[in-house]
């Protein structure tokens, strides 16, 4: 079959051929119909991540849409460069049963590998995280994002009563606007958590009530500041820093909460349900992300675009 093959940790995958994964015990084989590239994919084939550098040559991909025998679409997920073993980017997959999710009829299956994880993190972070509440207000940063794009939606649809948005890049600014938000700020290069905290709270004309952060640094000790009393801020990661100058006193006087969020703490049946919601709004046109298709052979100079999400039609 052909594959994406990472031969040397750190330096692009190549199109190769890959002998068809034989299924084992509880698996099944899967026709890869998309896949998309996500920052997980490249920190594994990077070498660098905490899992430890992979054995190579290996298929990257940690996540995927397929269909089975039967003709039924499923997304799946996969621990290529995690662990030992071939991932979603080639044209057939050995997958879990147990982990897979069934799609609805007719839903684009390069959406659905675009939103993937990225959006169970959002719907997540917002909800079972940070306990969003009807008619709350929400700030998004990094709303440019996948994430992002995805957070703003899910707030409006999981009831939000507005959604104000953050992004760094005038494209990242548009998809947000283009998402749903009432507003969007613009975060630039040289912004101070004093002037950032000043322009987030005028634009969202008072207090919110829940801050989703996929940035930290800068960014997140501002956004903290527009926090009611009692409000949260849900930080799932860290693309503008790895600290931030988080101060004491706006925390203690408000009460406030900060509360960290990973996918890798959830069950499957938890993934699972949070898979179903996502491919019914974007079946029912609720729900969508920007994003570029590409052919398989196209993989080594699409493996490094990070201005939109990259999805690999095998």
């Amino acid at each position: 079959m052909r594959a994406a093959l990472v031969h040397t940790c750190g330096a692009p995958p190549v199109a190769g051929e890959r002998a068809v994964p034989v299924p084992g015990e509880g698996e099944l084989l899967l026709r890869v119909t998309a896949a998309s590239i996500t920052p997980l994919d490249r920190l594994c084939a990077s070498g660098t991540s905490y899992f430890g550098a992979p054995a190579t040559p290996y298929v990257p991909g940690v996540q995927g849409v397929g269909v089975r025998d039967d003709g039924t679409a499923v997304w799946f997920p996969t621990s290529a460069g995690m662990r030992p073993g071939d991932g979603s980017l080639a044209e057939y997959a050995a997958v879990r049963a147990a982990d897979t999710v069934e799609l609805p009829d007719g839903v684009d299956h390069r959406l659905i590998a675009a939103l993937g994880l990225s959006a169970v993190a959002a719907q997540l972070a917002l909800t079972w995280r940070g306990e969003l509440q009807p008619g709350e207000r929400v700030l998004v940063l990094g709303a440019g994002g996948v994430v992002g794009q995805a957070a703003v939606q899910l707030a409006l649809l999981a009831g939000a009563g507005s959604v104000i948005a953050a992004a760094r890049s005038s494209a990242g600014q548009q998809r947000a606007a283009r998402a749903g938000a009432a507003v969007v700020v613009p975060l630039e290069q040289g912004d101070d958590v004093a002037g950032l905290a000043s322009r987030l709270r005028s634009a969202a004309g008072g207090p919110v009530d829940l801050v989703l952060d996929p940035l930290f640094g800068i960014p997140a000790a501002a956004a903290l500041r527009t926090l009611r009393p009692g409000g949260r801020l849900v930080n799932l990661g860290s693309a503008a820093g790895e600290t931030a100058p988080l101060e004491s006193a706006p925390l203690r006087a408000g009460s406030l909460r900060i509360l960290g969020y990973t996918n890798n703490e959830l069950t499957p049946a938890a993934r699972s349900a949070a898979l179903t919601l996502i491919a019914t709004h974007a079946a029912a046109g609720h729900l969508t992300v920007d994003h570029t298709t590409v052919r398989l052979t196209d993989i080594t100079t699409a493996w490094h675009r990070t201005d939109h999400r990259v999805v690999v039609i095998p």
